[in-house]
């Protein structure tokens, strides 16, 4: 990532906000079975969305996000009444922020544009953003893959970046924690950071990152 980087596109779950900080609740539904159910439904989830974009049948990521939660339900023997399920579905609305990400933000914000490219449905997108006071940083430039119906990394999702912030590929950094992610957008052309909060071992998929950092805290130190 360059000089030329003129814009980042961040990845919004697991990459801003944690997923798993569903597992609380889970487990207060659930005891002994939170972390399970937290780990079973994010997987599933993105099963979903690529069986989903291979099939040619979009689904918005509200469909696809209760449908994995039912699978997972499913999958370890859990009962849910209506309430339990409504509650563990608006947590994704409330989903915590990584610790660092606010500072971080602050610090990348400085002389670039910043905006979000995820999965989400924008409806989902907004809660979440607004609930952890982010807007700030993003304003509108919130894009969901709703817009193209089909999910990531379909190249005509990272299409929508370019299109919206009317930048070409090569001026735009993007920021995700799924490899599978910083691959799609490497391949489609854009600089690419993984944020390697797993530390998992490199996708082998022919379009490797431009950096790899632990979190973005390290991100905003190493772009200055």
């Amino acid at each position: 990532m360059t000089a030329q980087t003129e814009a980042l596109v961040f990845d919004a779950y697991g990459t801003l906000f944690d997923v798993h900080s569903v597992t609380r609740l889970a487990e207060s539904h659930f005891p002994g079975k939170g972390t399970a159910l937290s780990q079973a439904w994010r997987a599933k989830q993105l099963d979903y969305t690529w069986l989903r974009s291979l099939m040619g049948r979009y689904d918005d990521f509200g469909t696809v996000t209760a449908d994995a939660l039912d699978w997972s339900l499913d999958s370890l023997g859990l009962a849910a009444p209506p309430g339990t399920r409504t509650a563990l579905l608006r947590a994704y609305r409330e989903l915590a922020p990584f610790p660092e990400v606010r500072g971080a933000l602050e610090r990348l914000a400085r002389g670039r544009m910043l905006a979000i490219l995820s999965n989400g449905h924008p409806d989902m997108l907004d809660a979440v953003i607004d609930h952890n006071d982010l807007r700030v940083w993003f304003g509108d430039r919130v894009l969901s893959v709703h817009d193209a119906a089909v999910y990531k990394p379909d190249p005509r999702v990272y299409a929508l970046a370019t299109a919206r912030l009317e930048r070409p590929a090569a001026s735009i950094g993007f920021v995700s924690s799924n490899g599978w992610d910083a691959a799609g957008a490497k391949s489609f052309g854009f600089a690419t950071w993984w944020v390697n909060r797993a530390k998992a071992p490199p996708e082998r998929l022919g379009s490797p990152p431009d950096g790899v950092v632990a979190d973005l805290a390290e991100l905003a130190t190493r772009l200055g």
